[in-house]
């Protein structure tokens, strides 16, 4: 929530709230004009602001009472609040299902967008595989489980799924031109008013925004895997993202009951940029000889207290999708200590993608959690 206070020392048919009107004008948000105008026009002009995702109200602080016995008002407040109801999320894979998840639990209604109905139907049952292991833990009840699942509507046309979204976050794959062609499309078919949000993990905020004609209105919203227990939410903002926006998406971010980090646009922003040269070099240390790959990840785990290994956690983000944002370091820097390993691009080459193919630096069987290395590591 936003609140800006003027004081005044008018009558009240000419009390303004000049800082919130003149913020309010440097977003574009209202038209300039004079702002000795009385109250009930710029409330009247506030009021018909066609923006969902802000509510406008004013306050008075009342101070005392004139000879005539009437209230007497020495501040005059506009009051900004965050309001969003209708989310759209773009892509019901991994990280898809569980924005989806998270944002549905917390009472926003969800479309979620995939052009396969097949993915769609996956991304459901996993959700509710999730929900079900959140009431069993006591984290979740029955009830607001089904309450919650019945708030995803699924879709596979863009222009239903986003028609009426107030934030529209897009979970595709990590690929930048299926990226700016999606930011092509939904800056065409998203309301005038929709905040555009990428889930990107290294892609530049700035570059998608660049194919909008709202750039101050597109951010990067980055959750991390898995979404409904990791905490974090990276915030990137581009290079035109407003004030205002970074403020709504942190505020949101908080109502997920998630910990947001603001950060600038940079390849990699700050998770990636320092995760991904750690898991590269562990795949060098694998590749040269210098250990195996349980030794490498013990090694992570014991001695630097990492919950999972270097080339476990690869595996579980996607060997693509690590490959994928160090092209992304490599490129945007021009320095060689991005290069991903050779291991690593033959590795994605070949389908050994890790968790989402079955194999990678360990192997994985359907319903069990032993820790195979693979074959192809094996001493």
């Amino acid at each position: 929530m936003a609140r800006w206070n003027a004081q005044d020392n008018h009558s009240p048919v000419c009390r303004t709230p000049v800082m919130g009107i003149s913020c309010l004008q440097r977003y574009r948000l209202i038209p300039s004009h004079d702002l000795n105008f009385p109250t009930n026009k710029v409330r009247n002009d506030l009021l018909k602001l066609e923006l969902p995702w802000l509510r406008i109200s004013f306050e008075a602080t009342k101070t005392g009472y004139t000879s005539h016995h009437k209230p007497k008002y020495s501040r005059f407040s506009l009051v900004i609040k965050t309001v969003m109801k209708f989310i759209s999320v773009i892509g019901s894979g991994t990280m898809g299902n569980g924005i989806a998840h998270v944002f549905a639990k917390h009472g926003y209604q969800v479309s979620l967008i995939d052009i396969s109905t097949i993915q769609l139907e996956k991304a459901l049952a996993t959700i509710s595989k999730n929900m079900d292991r959140q009431v069993s833990k006591g984290s979740l009840t029955e009830e607001d489980k089904d309450a919650a699942f019945a708030r995803i509507t699924p879709f596979t046309e863009l222009s239903d799924g986003v028609k009426q979204a107030d934030l529209i976050v897009e979970a595709a794959t990590e690929n930048m031109s299926l990226k700016l062609d999606i930011f092509r499309q939904l800056d065409q078919l998203a309301p005038s008013s929709a905040i555009l949000a990428s889930n990107t993990s290294s892609i530049s905020i700035t570059k998608i925004a660049a194919v909008t004609k709202r750039p101050t209105q597109v951010i990067g919203m980055h959750f991390m895997n898995p979404v409904p227990v990791m905490k974090l939410v990276e915030v990137i903002r581009g290079y035109a993202t407003s004030d205002e926006v970074t403020e709504i998406i942190m505020d949101l971010s908080r109502n997920l009951s998630k910990e947001p980090v603001e950060v600038n646009d940079y390849p990699g922003f700050v998770a990636n940029r320092i995760l991904m040269p750690m898991i590269n070099e562990a795949i060098y240390t694998l590749f040269e000889g210098v250990a195996g790959v349980s030794e490498i990840d013990t090694v992570m785990k014991l001695g630097m207290a990492h919950p999972m290994g270097p080339l476990q956690l690869a595996d579980f983000i996607g060997l693509d999708v690590c490959l994928s944002i160090l092209k992304v370091l490599h490129e945007g820097f021009g320095n060689p200590k991005y290069a991903p390993c050779p291991l690593l691009v033959n590795m994605v080459e070949a389908g050994f993608k890790g968790v989402k193919s079955g194999e990678g630096f360990y192997q994985y069987s359907p319903g069990s959690k032993e820790l195979v290395v693979s074959p192809r590591f094996s001493k």
